[in-house]
Formats: structure tokens, C-alpha cells, sequence
């Protein structure tokens, strides 16, 4: 008896007071959700609960729906389980999950609503890192021999048409064989990924290589997923940016390429007709060597892209805006 007493105190401890809390007994698929959900009502933080509610109806409507096995849900949670294990700190399989399923596009979609002259946002992918060197206007970010050479550069501005200046321009890319630097077991340091800052005026310029498609990985339970579900498993050539200004919201996003046969069946869903752009082919060996690239003889890709960055006010009229029209 007195364990029963203690474990109680215990209980009110933490604030619970169990005696309030619903008779879980017997539970079955009609009274199960229900019970859940009260179970949580405790719940001190208001949005947490919000979500977990509408998380576990969902779930439990999903089983009823299907009449989901034991079986399929062992599947489910093995398939998870080995999506964790596959997890590094170069490697984030639950970020190819998400993108892959769609939902780090509708996420981004519900939360990054911008004004129509603000440049649009995209999924931010797996291969982000941390540890891009900076590296000045004008300067590369891959090192020789990753493959094609491509030059870009544009101006960052506010909606207005104002530049905006000392703006951090995170970039990374594929190599010419379609792999990002952390793909490699042999990594020693980044590549094909730089940090840079814009100018007085606004403008960026910095050398790379011209991106190719590639698939996802596949050696992993995301890739057979989407084989499984009878998918291709390619992205379209793609150059990922990510600007930060003081005062403006931070936009991540890429520039994609005119002609990439996967344009319109982006295995991630990231691709928008605003960031689809074609590069000019630059053959003139000056302007190459002015430019910086090791052999002036190789003929380079050129892009030209500028990128507007909206306030937080501007930002949130916005979303009000489609709000009201929903």
C-alpha cells in the first residue's frame, strides 16, 4: 500500500496529479485516440499540445484507414530505426526523408510565404555543413579540376531595389561527377562550398563548377524507399544559396538549370520556374583569365543572378495575405 501512496507523491512531484487523469482501461480502436489526447491534456505548453493532438488523430485515423499490420507497423518502425542509424554529422537521412515525402517543400511553403518580388525559397537538402570556408568576392569555391568551370554573380537587394550590403552567401554545390564533398569517405575539408560576403553596393561574385544532376543516396532505407515506390531517385543540377542580413529574413534557395532533363520530376520537389536559370557559355580566354580561372583556354559557364531578401514585416503581411485568401 504504501508503494502505491509513494508512487503517487512521486507523480505530484512533477505536477501530475494522477488521480485526475482519464481510467485507461480496456482500451479499443474507438476509445483509444480519445484517451490519448486526454492523457496529454496537462500539457503546460499550448502549442505542443496543439500539434500532438492533431498528430495523433491523424496517426490513429492513418491505422484505421489502412488497417495497418503488426507486421507493417514493425516495417515502419525498423525502417526508422535504421534511418537514425544512417544519421552523421555529415549525413542527415530524416532531411532526405522529409524532402523526399514532400514535406520539407510544404513546410518551407507554409512558413517562408514572401512578397511577390522577393526571391522564392527552396528545400535546403541534406548536404548543408557548417564548415565553409570564406572566402572573398571573386575567389573560388572549388578546387581545381571538381569540373567545368561556371562564374556567378548578381547583386543582393530589398524589394525596394536597395542593395543590401555585408550579406552572408552560404553556397554549395555538386562536384562535375555529382557528388557533394561529404559524400566522399576520404573528405579532408570542404569543397564545392563557400561563404561569402556582399559588397557596399550589393554585389557577389565567386567561381564554382557547373553542377550536374544526381541521385539521392541510395545506400541507405530513404533511396530503397523511393525505388520501392517505383521513383526515380534524381535531382536536377542545382546551386544551393542561403543569404543572411541583419534585418531581413533569411532565405535559402538554388538556382537550377535550363535544359536538366529532371527539372519537372525533382525527386525532392524543389524546383520553381523563378530559380530555373540558363548559363551563357564565356569562350573568350581574357575574360576568363580576368575572372580568375587557373586555364584561361577552358571555356566557362557564366550566371547572372540577382537575389531580394524581404523584412520580417513584409514576410508576415504576406503570408497574412494568402491567409485571407485560403
Amino acid at each position: 500500500m504504501d508503494s502505491i501512496v509513494n508512487a503517487a507523491e512521486k507523480a505530484k512531484e512533477h505536477g501530475i496529479d494522477i488521480s485526475k487523469l482519464p481510467k485507461n482501461l480496456n482500451m479499443t480502436h474507438d476509445t483509444i485516440t480519445q484517451n490519448v489526447k486526454a492523457m496529454n491534456a496537462n500539457c503546460k505548453d499550448e502549442r505542443m499540445k496543439i500539434i500532438f493532438d492533431s498528430l495523433i488523430g491523424h496517426l490513429h485515423d492513418f491505422v484505421r484507414e489502412t488497417s495497418l499490420t503488426t507486421e507493417e507497423w514493425m516495417t515502419a518502425i525498423n525502417f526508422l530505426t535504421e534511418t537514425g542509424h544512417k544519421c552523421t554529422d555529415l549525413r542527415q537521412e530524416f532531411i532526405l526523408l522529409s524532402d523526399v515525402l514532400g514535406v520539407s517543400i510544404l513546410v518551407d511553403s507554409v512558413n517562408n510565404t514572401k512578397p511577390p518580388q522577393a526571391t522564392e525559397g527552396t528545400v535546403l537538402g541534406p548536404f548543408f555543413t557548417e564548415d565553409a570556408h570564406d572566402v572573398e568576392n571573386g575567389d573560388s569555391i572549388a578546387s581545381e579540376g571538381k569540373g567545368d568551370y561556371m562564374y556567378v554573380e548578381g547583386r543582393v537587394l530589398d524589394v525596394q531595389g536597395n542593395p543590401v550590403p555585408d550579406a552572408v552567401i552560404d553556397t554549395w554545390e555538386t562536384d562535375g561527377h555529382g557528388l557533394y564533398d561529404t559524400q566522399y569517405d576520404k573528405r579532408d575539408g570542404p569543397d564545392c562550398r563557400g561563404r561569402l560576403r556582399s559588397a557596399d553596393d550589393g554585389s557577389f561574385a565567386f567561381r564554382a563548377v557547373v553542377p550536374v544532376s544526381y541521385p539521392i543516396p541510395s545506400d541507405g532505407p530513404v533511396g530503397r524507399m523511393v525505388s520501392a515506390l517505383g521513383r526515380h531517385v534524381f535531382r536536377p543540377a542545382h546551386l544551393h544559396i542561403q543569404i543572411t542580413a541583419p534585418g531581413f529574413e533569411t532565405v535559402t534557395t538554388s538556382l537550377f538549370f535550363e535544359g536538366d532533363p529532371y527539372l519537372t520530376s525533382d525527386v525532392v520537389f524543389g524546383v520553381k520556374s523563378s530559380l530555373i536559370v540558363k548559363p551563357e557559355i564565356i569562350e573568350d580566354p581574357t575574360l576568363s583569365k580576368s575572372r580568375g580561372f587557373k586555364d584561361a583556354n577552358k571555356p566557362h559557364a557564366y550566371v547572372k543572378r540577382d537575389f531580394v531578401l524581404s523584412t520580417p514585416d513584409e514576410a508576415s503581411r504576406a503570408r497574412e495575405l494568402l491567409a485571407r485568401k485560403k
